[in-house]
């Protein structure tokens, strides 16, 4: 009988199969474990040998490892098991090897794929201790319930992780990216960049829109002065470094929205969004509501705003995204009309919009259309625009009559603050200019004169960066700073 059970595997393997390729299947789930589980690696691409010794030719031998480093939770961005499936499908495989299921993968509905394929097209599945034929029924049972032993191993894992890292976060204790304002103090904790122009670029950012009041605003004033934000990808050739971007709404938004400038400590921002797989977003999140934060620990570190001046901060920028909304004030915009973007319908309480009429459309006409847009065809009502406009004027500088001087000075002042700070920072970008100049010259006067393949780069980076200090003082001398 033992000779029986030891044999029943090997009679199971048939010309047919043998003419068809075997492919080996190596998966290791993240690059750590690739650096440092070096003996599971090494030991799932002996089972080259199994397949050898089942009767396969090294010539009919084929390892697929492109899934090294990935997760097997899914197949979407494995392509090594994509290839595979493919494999199977146009009938080339005769064998499948892989060390256990784990390896295959980790989902249900990947694995019975595969189970399915092979047992349409007769092909052999092989672990490291078994082999076996996915048309058959007792076979294809022990191999169902290996998917689910894989399943829930990853679930229970998970769960490990997930809970150890929620306590760790409830205590403040757990490393969460920080933003480029911050830094990981040496003696732990947080603390706030000791970069000035860095410190600098973040304080304009908030201190512009608490005077403008619109995202897009601080980005129109960045470009202007030719000003870029710091930001730490946490991607790319230098992950967590602080590189200088161009300012966009996107990254203005981050840091108008990032709590920790407040010196929060934050836990939960952002969860997992399964339903945005479809717009091709690798691992898809969603914004989660501040009220549903699962840690949320004010004063924690260091801050540029107050928490209040936060609070008010995120819920302008909520007002600003509704401009067309019941309960949102919105923000004026571009026109020729003087209330554009701020009047509000006397009937239903909603924002009208502004349309143009005329021969040459150089006539505003504030309209509602809410009634139109609830599709009774009609619009609410519509004024025009200088019927309006006239008595606001005339009621607005009656307002401001007794206070005209006072408004005047105050408006100087602001005026004056504004040329004083980019003053500042431009003096800030050119020291950090003449830095990376000064630190290129000692590079070039360090290396050997004799060693060229070496100084004509450095000479070359040196060059650039003697370019580069000459840009501020020129777009500055342009932008009359």
């Amino acid at each position: 009988m033992a000779m029986l059970r030891d044999h029943a595997p090997v009679e199971r393997v048939s010309s047919t199969h043998q003419a068809k390729i075997a492919y080996v299947y190596v998966r290791q789930s993240s690059v750590g474990q690739i650096r440092h589980h070096q003996e599971s690696t090494a030991l799932q691409y002996r089972l080259v040998d199994r397949a050898l010794d089942m009767g396969w030719p090294r010539e009919r031998v084929e390892i697929i490892d492109d899934d090294l480093g990935k997760s097997g939770a899914d197949a979407q961005h494995r392509y090594g098991f994509q290839r595979l499936i493919a494999e199977v499908g146009l009938g080339h495989a005769g064998l499948v090897v892989s060390y256990d299921a784990s390896r295959l993968a980790r989902n249900n509905s990947d694995w019975h794929q595969l189970l399915q394929l092979c047992s349409m097209f007769r092909v052999l599945i092989a672990d490291s201790e078994r082999l076996y034929d996915p048309g058959l029924y007792h076979d294809r049972l022990l191999l169902g319930l290996s998917g689910i032993m894989s399943e829930a191993e990853l679930h229970q894992i998970r769960m490990r992780l997930h809970t150890g890292e929620r306590q760790k976060a409830a205590r403040g204790e757990l490393r969460i990216p920080l933003p480029a304002g911050l830094i990981d103090a040496p003696a732990g904790g947080i603390m706030i960049n000791p970069d000035a122009q860095i410190q600098a670029r973040i304080e304009m950012v908030f201190d512009s829109f608490l005077r403008l009041g619109s995202a897009k605003a601080v980005v129109r004033r960045l470009r202007k002065a030719e000003l870029a934000l710091p930001v730490r990808p946490l991607r790319g050739p230098a992950p967590h470094e602080v590189v200088w971007r161009d300012a966009t709404d996107g990254r203005v938004r981050n840091i108008l929205k990032n709590p920790a400038y407040a010196g929060a400590y934050v836990y939960g921002r952002r969860c997992a969004a399964p339903e945005r797989r479809c717009e091709g977003v690798k691992t898809p999140t969603r914004a989660v509501p501040r009220d549903e934060w699962e840690v949320c620990i004010q004063n924690a570190h260091p801050a540029y705003i107050s928490w209040e001046t936060h609070m008010a901060i995120d819920n302008k920028l909520a007002d600003n995204v509704g401009n067309f909304k019941v309960g949102h004030r919105g923000m004026p915009r571009k026109g020729k009309a003087l209330l554009q973007g701020i009047v509000m319908c006397g009937s239903c309480g909603r924002r009208m919009a502004l349309n143009y009429s005329g021969p040459d459309s150089s006539h505003p006409v504030y309209r509602c259309r809410s009634d139109r847009a609830t599709c009774t065809g009609q619009y609410c009502q519509e004024v025009r625009a200088p019927r309006v406009e006239a008595e606001v004027e005339r009621q607005f500088l009656a307002a401001l009559a007794p206070d005209h001087l006072a408004i005047t000075l105050a408006a100087l002042d602001a005026i004056d603050t504004d040329i004083h700070g980019l003053e500042r920072q431009w003096a800030l970008k050119r020291e950090r200019a003449e830095y990376e100049c000064e630190r290129a010259r000692r590079q070039y006067d360090a290396v050997e004169p004799e060693n060229r393949l070496v100084a004509r780069s450095l000479e070359a980076i040196w060059e650039n960066k003697l370019r580069d200090v000459e840009k501020p003082a020129a777009a500055s001398a342009a932008l009359g700073m």
